[in-house]
């Protein structure tokens, strides 16, 4: 399938709402934690699959700010699992290039966590190669709320007029103000919603659900996703006729 796709049209930006771990370590009889652990090689999986076909960005939707409310023992073994993760991954980024990034609320991790994530956003900050983006303590409302509330204080301070608040002061002033939309979004384990992810940012992403687990989640299931997003026509609000190229 690898060879199918258009190397012309490969998308910039993928985003990935990674669901369905817990469901997986279910179906084996286990604790959702064994799920969660088993998901790092859907990870590894993922950003090699991007790195080879030449993708830019790769976002990972990896722990939103709703799951604060999960029981606190599943939280506590997920945030170890971030720190191991993160720590045993930077020689591989920095071995092929990789840039790590980060959007959301780091400042409300656990202290260790939060300096391993800085630690290795700092070593592979002067890669050049494929930049993945954690959101960590993320979610989509909470970021536009962000924005509003720093754009209403350059108001204030007489830094910014009402009326030079347009969409592209609102989006400099989101998380990802360096990072460009998501062309593609993929969301694991069939459910069919975005859940508070990139609410600003995906206004013309195009959307692509699989039934796979997250921790099933394999390059070929990547490959499968671009080729669909490859058949779809992007029009922004055009015609068909109006993008289709005139000889």
């Amino acid at each position: 399938m690898k060879e199918s796709i258009d190397k012309d049209k490969i998308p910039q930006h993928i985003a990935i709402i990674m669901d369905g771990n817990g469901r997986w370590a279910q179906k084996k009889g286990a604790m959702r934690i064994f799920g969660h652990k088993n998901a790092i090689a859907a990870v590894r999986e993922a950003i090699e699959g991007s790195a080879e076909l030449g993708v830019k960005y790769l976002t990972l939707y990896a722990f939103s700010t709703e799951n604060w409310s999960r029981p606190e023992d599943e939280v506590s073994a997920l945030m170890e699992l971030l720190v191991d993760s993160i720590a045993q991954e930077v020689p591989t980024m920095m071995k092929n290039n990789i840039r790590l990034l980060a959007i959301g609320d780091t400042e409300s991790l656990p202290r260790r966590a939060k300096q391993k994530l800085d630690e290795a956003i700092g070593l592979t900050s002067k890669n050049t190669g494929l930049s993945v983006v954690l959101a960590l303590s993320y979610s989509g409302r909470w970021e536009i709320q962000n924005a509003i509330h720093s754009i209403v204080k350059k108001v204030e301070a007489k830094q910014l007029q009402i009326e030079d608040i347009t969409q592209e002061v609102i989006a400099s002033h989101l998380n990802t103000k360096d990072i460009p939309d998501p062309e593609l979004l993929i969301r694991t384990s069939g459910e069919i919603r975005i859940s508070n992810f990139l609410l600003w940012q995906l206004a013309y992403t195009e959307l692509y659900f699989t039934e796979v687990l997250w921790p099933d989640f394999r390059k070929e299931h990547l490959v499968e996703a671009i080729l669909d997003y490859q058949k779809r026509e992007r029009r922004f609000g055009k015609t068909g006729a109006q993008i289709k190229p005139k000889f």
